[in-house]
């Protein structure tokens, strides 16, 4: 998996680019918890559940639908108590379910685990994608203060956030044009 830091910068950055200049901070908040929520599974670990049993690690809790009610709950959410101008709940969904899948799509791009079962609770087999570019991250903290963590940050930044930066760039750029 890449770091919580990274899948929060992208839930972070969602925000930006899907909301303008005025959304609130409880929705940036609201971005970053649903593209990090997926690795709440790892509790599961101290609960004596297995790494590759249904509710795992990069289990149900990464599938399309998990994603989708993660989703519908964000949304709800949004609609009900944020203050956001057309404020209308497909649009929030959509948002929300693709901040969150962000979450398993990333995952199935490292080099590491069992792969994610995108397509729970009716298939549980662990996928990757055929390209694995992002080192996976230790999920010990201890060894992710070391060269390997050093590593996994390096990919991450070269693979994730520079890509991500440009998106934000281009995407500023289109936004000012169309306002002239």
């Amino acid at each position: 998996m890449p770091t919580i830091i990274t899948h929060g910068i992208v839930g972070y950055s969602g925000s930006r680019i899907f909301s303008d200049k005025q959304q609130s901070v409880k929705f940036a908040l609201l971005s970053t918890l649903c593209s990090i929520i997926p690795d709440f599974d790892a509790i599961s670990f101290k609960l004596g559940v297995k790494y590759g049993d249904f509710f795992g690690h990069r289990g149900f809790s990464h599938s399309i639908v998990f994603a989708a009610i993660i989703a519908f709950i964000a949304a709800g959410i949004t609609v009900r108590y944020f203050k956001v101008k057309n404020c209308k709940f497909w649009p929030f969904f959509i948002y929300f379910f693709i901040i969150t899948i962000s979450h398993s799509i990333l995952d199935a791009f490292t080099d590491g685990g069992l792969g994610v079962a995108l397509f729970s609770p009716f298939d549980n087999t662990r996928y990757f994608f055929p390209f694995h570019p992002i080192r996976v991250a230790p999920i010990s903290i201890f060894r992710f203060f070391s060269i390997n963590g050093v590593l996994v940050l390096l990919s991450e930044l070269l693979w994730i956030w520079l890509p991500l930066l440009v998106i934000i760039k281009l995407y500023g750029k289109y936004k000012i044009k169309q306002n002239h």
